[in-house]
């Protein structure tokens, strides 16, 4: 893995080294890598040489991979107690797990909290039965289907949250349904991506971006021209020849995008997505994208996923009451809708 990272960054060397040999000023290198949370991560950065760069990669490579690992759901680790352990043992017994968990599970009851119920980390009975149905969709367009109401209805019983029984002091977390599972898609990357932004910062990356599946979340200002960074948001319809709706300008701020067009299958040739409304159990259909950008990667996550289940007059009042956080709205007729102070973020 690391030899991949080196390489990438050698070839983008080559391109900028031309202007770093005539001034002072820190060189622009890039990276990208593609294992981490089924995603891209792209990270972008300057710094004086490109060993240096390197150094803080690897950084970011093995800090996202220990979050990566932890909030899996899917796949078990020698050694590793991580969300899927939590879920193999509900009902039967707390399991002991690292503190980053336990931190996760506490900011998503917070996130809980605050989006009153729209992004909930304990609805996994749900969203298993829609991955399911999805991925046989995909797999065999001729012959899928949507899941059962009444089989969607039996899971939702089991996505309390007030069952994700944490014990700080033992460190451990206890599912008390044994028919409940956790599901953290719709947090864990930008809660990861904003711990590892502050630790890559922490060691010295001060002028950077990194992008984890599109969490983006940026660190300070371009250090070579004290500029802004640009952050393109992405068009929804896929067929047009504009496929970046809007620049923004970011500096020590996140941004992140749910939307109805990367995961999602085609019934009856509707087109069904991925992001799951606790309250009617079906995709949301308000719109074809919802951006926010804020501090922290995490909140923006957690925000992006409840808005976009929300009609906009409610998700704008959620927006609009929380300090430094703003939101783009795009619907599926490709007209869109700013919270107020979006637009002074716009690149003219």
């Amino acid at each position: 893995m690391y030899k991949r990272i080196v390489l990438i960054i050698s070839v983008i060397l080559l391109i900028n080294i031309t202007t770093a040999c005539d001034t002072n000023k820190p060189t622009r290198y890039e990276a990208e890598f593609l294992n981490l949370f089924d995603t891209a991560t792209m990270i972008v950065g300057y710094t004086e040489n490109k060993n240096e760069f390197e150094s803080y990669t690897q950084l970011i490579y093995d800090e996202l991979k220990i979050f990566h690992e932890l909030y899996d759901i899917y796949n078990d680790y020698d050694g590793i107690s991580n969300i899927k352990t939590i879920n193999d043992n509900a009902g039967i017994k707390p399991i002991k797990v690292d503190k980053k968990i336990i931190d996760l599970i506490k900011y998503s009851k917070d996130a809980y909290a605050l989006t009153n119920g729209k992004t909930n980390i304990a609805m996994g009975s749900v969203l298993k039965i829609w991955h399911d149905y999805r991925t046989e969709g995909i797999n065999n367009p001729l012959n899928a289907s949507l899941p059962p109401v009444d089989l969607l209805e039996e899971a939702a019983l089991h996505t309390d949250i007030n069952n994700v029984i944490v014990d700080e002091e033992n460190s451990t977390v206890y599912l008390s349904d044994p028919e409940m599972s956790l599901d953290v898609g719709a947090i864990a990357k930008g809660y990861a991506t904003e711990r590892v932004s502050h630790i890559a910062r922490e060691k010295g990356f001060v002028s950077g971006l990194i992008s984890v599946g599109g969490n983006v979340r940026t660190l300070d200002k371009k250090a070579d021209s004290n500029s802004h960074w640009g952050v393109g948001i992405q068009n929804p319809d896929k067929e047009s020849e504009n496929q970046t709706l809007r620049v923004v300008n970011l500096s020590d701020k996140s941004l992140v995008t749910s939307g109805n067009y990367e995961r999602y299958y085609t019934v009856d040739s509707k087109k069904y997505n991925h992001i799951i409304d606790p309250e009617t159990l079906f995709p949301a259909e308000y719109f074809a994208s919802v951006t926010i950008i804020c501090e922290d990667s995490g909140m923006a996550d957690a925000l992006s996923t409840a808005v976009f289940t929300m009609p906009l007059e409610q998700g704008k009042e959620l927006i609009e009451s929380m300090p430094d956080t703003v939101a783009m709205w795009i619907f599926n007729d490709g007209s869109i809708v700013y919270s107020n102070d979006f637009e002074k973020l716009i690149k003219k």
